[in-house]
């Protein structure tokens, strides 16, 4: 990813939830507090890129990390486990608008690989589904309408470039044929 990315800046924008792991004068408005600390163990959703340089780090004092990163609510379990049943089923643009980018920049601060399995068996298993609904513009506009919509950006890329390309080879057989 580049520095002029807009996916890459949107996706390091997305909340994720912090745990600080020390007190820290005069930050309380993050909890919502206009005056005050953030106490140790207060729990505060961060953006992704100033929650993985807090959690980076370290206090000069103690040397423990300012704070501590959990998954978003994005890549829970439980949307884990659905996407394991059928990740059909699952609308990811109501979770995370680049859900794919969140769980590779995740993957980056954590090493899971169950969570490495899952988003690379759904991502195959809705490409196939896109593919095929790239291919025929019927299904897209109906009964394949609600799937469509729960795309991610990189699923709509996806479906661009498989329809735009599907369209290029129609023309071109029919150029082929006068």
């Amino acid at each position: 990813m580049t520095y002029y990315d807009v996916d890459a800046i949107l996706t390091d924008a997305q909340k994720v939830p912090c745990t600080f792991e020390l007190t820290v004068p005069g930050l309380g408005f993050l909890e919502g507090n206009m005056s005050g600390d953030i106490k140790h163990g207060s729990k505060v959703e961060l953006p992704l890129w100033l929650g993985e340089m807090l959690a980076l780090s370290q206090s000069l004092s103690t040397g423990t990390p300012l704070v501590s990163l959990d998954h978003p609510p994005a890549l829970s379990p439980r949307v884990l486990n659905a996407l394991k049943a059928d990740a059909r089923t699952v609308d990811l643009r109501a979770l995370v608008p680049h859900f794919y980018n969140l769980g590779a920049r995740v993957l980056e601060l954590f090493e899971e690989e169950e969570m490495i399995e899952v988003l690379s068996d759904s991502f195959k298993a809705r490409a196939a589904v896109i593919a095929d609904q790239a291919h025929n513009p019927r299904g897209a506009l109906g009964e394949g309408a609600d799937f469509m919509r729960g795309l991610d950006e990189n699923e709509r890329q996806l479906f661009r470039a498989s329809h735009d390309s599907a369209k290029a080879v129609r023309t071109w057989m029919t150029d082929i044929k006068t």
